[in-house]
């Protein structure tokens, strides 16, 4: 059953050297209230499987600076000029996927599948160390599935048994990575009772979901305000 409960549940499940997935593109579709959670929470050596490290000291980007992510699994880094000032010092392990490859290697994880052949990436340094294949006279990529331990997404709307509705692209990464985690907190705008919310709109069924947060912080037109 779905846990109603504040961002204790950040305390309560993320611990030091865990695998993290975080949605949000940039800061669209970002759980900026579990985020800022994860901030005061004393844990270090994360992975973050995200696909972008948020923006400088906004998102991600935070933890970034408190010096709290060992490695990080995205698709584009440059949103953050920080990222690259803490790589070429050492202090932070990279892995650059395409943005479709990454989406495919959580889909895959969420499927439970271990890995799939592409051909994005064939010929460039993103394949360097990778197993090929020939497939039909064309050179394919495997590309390893992706789970974490622990998946913050972001949605619209829950209902009380934790089936979840996201608003327009800010469903993003979310959906995928609630499938690719053992434990998913769901970071919400409101909370309304089951049964209300169309079941054509329900993206994440209640099976995947552990726990509901209610948000604190959201992303506006202004930028990140508190409600």
């Amino acid at each position: 059953m779905v846990q109603m409960t504040n961002t204790s549940a950040i305390h309560d499940h993320v611990k030091s050297g865990d695998t993290l997935m975080v949605g949000g593109f940039g800061l669209v579709g970002s759980p900026l209230t579990l985020i800022e959670a994860l901030t005061k929470h004393d844990v270090e050596d994360l992975t973050i499987i995200s696909n972008n490290v948020g923006e400088t000291g906004k998102g991600l980007g935070k933890l970034l600076q408190q010096g709290k992510i060992k490695k990080a699994i995205g698709s584009y880094f440059t949103s953050n000029r920080e990222v690259a000032d803490w790589y070429n010092q050492g202090k932070l392990e990279l892995d650059l996927l395409p943005q479709g490859t990454l989406s495919e290697a959580i889909r895959s994880g969420g499927a439970g599948i271990g890995g799939f052949y592409t051909k994005t990436a064939v010929g460039t340094d993103l394949a360097d160390g990778k197993e090929t294949k020939v497939i039909d006279g064309e050179t394919y990529v495997l590309e390893r599935s992706l789970k974490a331990d622990v998946a913050l997404i972001r949605a619209e709307k829950a209902d009380t048994k934790g089936n979840l509705v996201y608003y327009k692209t800010a469903r993003n990464f979310n959906p995928n990575m609630a499938t690719a985690a053992s434990y998913v907190i769901a970071e919400v705008d409101e909370i309304v009772e089951e049964g209300t919310l169309s079941p054509e709109l329900i993206a994440t069924p209640h099976l995947y979901v552990d726990a509901v947060v209610q948000s604190r912080y959201v992303l506006t037109k202004e930028g990140v305000v508190e409600r």
